[in-house]
């Protein structure tokens, strides 16, 4: 039996924060269940049981323990299954920094990067057009927290320090859709982004984890 169960997506920027961790860690036991969202399988009753909101992705353990929301995953799978993708517990303020790198994340890129994608790249398969208002507003929120960005990668080689750790993965799900959706120079027209942006395109794991996908994407147009 596997350790847990993994419902999610393909094409899901949320779960793909999960599988990343997982590819990162090393980590292979366990079982994803792919829901089809077009039709709608994350708000059946069943599916409801899990996620209240009837979202993805949720875990399910062998022994029955649910959780819900990307990141609380990530987290929890990180410090269960000790992946080196965390600050140590003794050291404070490497944990403090951790905290305040991933408020960062999702008050200032996660929201705005998030409406992006769903206008630009959700509303394309559901058959509906962009709002382009809020696609433009959502883009200077996007450029401002680079430019931030960029100032401080120019003093530290990732998100919350000097180590790559789950603050760069929660990234490249959201930025993998932005260059999907055709903002690709967000990135690359910033020295010290770009570079972080290499670095952790680099990393094994995520070349891994994207060949996999890619050959999982030619098989199903097949």
């Amino acid at each position: 039996m596997p350790a847990f169960t993994l419902y999610g997506s393909r094409g899901s920027t949320n779960t793909d924060r999960v599988r990343l961790t997982l590819a990162e860690g090393g980590f292979t036991d366990y079982e994803l269940v792919l829901l089809n969202l077009q039709k709608g399988e994350q708000k059946s009753a069943e599916h409801m049981k899990r996620h209240p909101w009837g979202k993805i992705p949720v875990m399910i353990s062998a022994d029955g323990f649910t959780l819900y929301e990307s990141r609380a995953i990530c987290k929890y799978l990180a410090t269960k299954y000790a992946f080196p993708l965390l600050p140590a517990n003794s050291n404070i303020e490497a944990a403090a920094q951790f905290d305040q790198a991933q408020c960062a994340e999702m008050l200032y890129f996660a929201e705005p990067a998030g409406r992006i994608g769903f206008e630009k790249f959700v509303k394309r398969f559901l058959g509906l057009p962009p709002d382009d208002a809020a696609v433009s507003d959502a883009l200077k929120s996007v450029e401002m927290y680079f430019d931030v960005a960029e100032r401080l990668l120019h003093h530290n080689d990732y998100m919350a320090g000097d180590d790559f750790t789950l603050i760069d993965i929660y990234y490249i799900p959201l930025i993998q859709r932005l260059f999907a959706c055709g903002y690709g120079d967000i990135i690359f027209s910033r020295e010290a982004v770009s570079a972080w942006w290499d670095r952790c395109m680099n990393r094994p794991a995520v070349q891994g984890m994207l060949a996999a996908d890619k050959a999982a994407a030619a098989a199903a147009g097949r």
